[in-house]
């Protein structure tokens, strides 16, 4: 357990490396999903995933798993029209 808290401690000289690392893995990510959100219009998704931070773990779900629902079923009502 002190091995963990060491490495993510500004002490340790690689904390900035990794750091670094965690934005450029998140940002994209993090970006895609609003964006998708926004285009979506799920209001309550948007928020979600502009405060928590979750390492884009929940940003990776919603772009592959929730918004896609949406779309399947937008074009279901396009095709019965």
């Amino acid at each position: 357990m002190e091995s963990l808290l060491y490495l993510l401690s500004p002490a340790n000289p690689w904390y900035y490396l990794i750091l670094a690392c965690i934005i450029a893995w998140t940002i994209p990510w993090k970006g895609v999903a609003l964006w998708k959100a926004a285009k979506n219009n799920h209001s309550i998704w948007f928020v979600v995933l502009l405060i928590f931070n979750t390492l884009a773990i929940l940003e990776i779900l919603y772009i592959f798993v929730f918004s896609r629902k949406r779309a399947k079923k937008t074009a279901k009502k396009k095709r019965r029209k």
